[in-house]
């Protein structure tokens, strides 16, 4: 029994981790950022993987306003500037009707409403680092598609005219970091692909299954 609980405690011994832990205050200016090391017990794998050690920094080429939290002002400002809402020419009062949607023109949504905003696919991408100001990025562009794609948004056209200067989408370079990093398993990239084929004109949004309005 004695010698069983000795290696009781050296297995959770084993087990100890050290997290290295990003550090920066911008109320100290003259201090600068550190990695600043905890002791934790995991008592579990991480990603079925073990491992001696980890390092936690912010999301990669942003700046940042404390430690871990980036500003992601750039990035909201992006996504902004799509107009991520339903947009139609003939706009019902708000309340009075639906705008109905088939089955299988709401599949089409799968695998890009899911996107949670983590901006983990933006930073990522090289191209994002280089030219963050112009280039929207795969977050937004995989959002820009959910829009232009959805059966009951009558904008697709003029959603795609302001995403033809040579920065917003062709700046991706199809590295693919975005849909390697994905924590929903999301794909940008085929995303990001259909909107240059939409531009392109080699493929057309597709005819709505159902085109009439029901009642609410």
């Amino acid at each position: 029994i004695r010698a069983l609980h000795t290696a009781t405690v050296q297995n959770a011994e084993a087990k100890l981790k050290t997290f290295s832990i990003y550090r920066w205050n911008p109320d100290k200016p003259d201090e600068k950022p550190y990695m600043q090391k905890y002791k934790v017990d995991l008592n579990a794998k991480i990603d079925e993987r073990t491992s001696t050690s980890c390092e936690v920094y912010p999301l990669p080429h942003m700046y940042i306003v404390k430690d871990l939290v980036p500003d992601l002002n750039n990035f909201y400002d992006q996504y902004r500037s799509i107009q991520p809402w339903l947009q139609r020419k003939d706009t019902k009062e708000t309340g009075n009707q639906q705008y109905l949607q088939s089955v299988e023109d709401r599949k089409k949504l799968d695998g890009l409403y899911e996107c949670i905003l983590c901006a983990c696919c933006s930073t990522s991408c090289p191209s994002y680092w280089w030219n963050g100001d112009k280039y929207l990025g795969p977050a937004v562009l995989m959002q820009a598609y959910r829009w232009i794609i959805d059966s009951r948004d009558t904008q697709a056209k003029e959603r795609l005219e302001k995403l033809k200067d040579p920065f917003s989408v062709y700046r991706c370079h199809t590295i693919m970091n975005c849909t390697r990093t994905c924590p929903k398993g999301l794909n940008p990239g085929k995303a990001i692909a259909e909107i240059k084929k939409l531009l392109a004109n080699l493929s057309q949004k597709p005819q709505p299954d159902l085109t009439a309005s029901g009642s609410s």
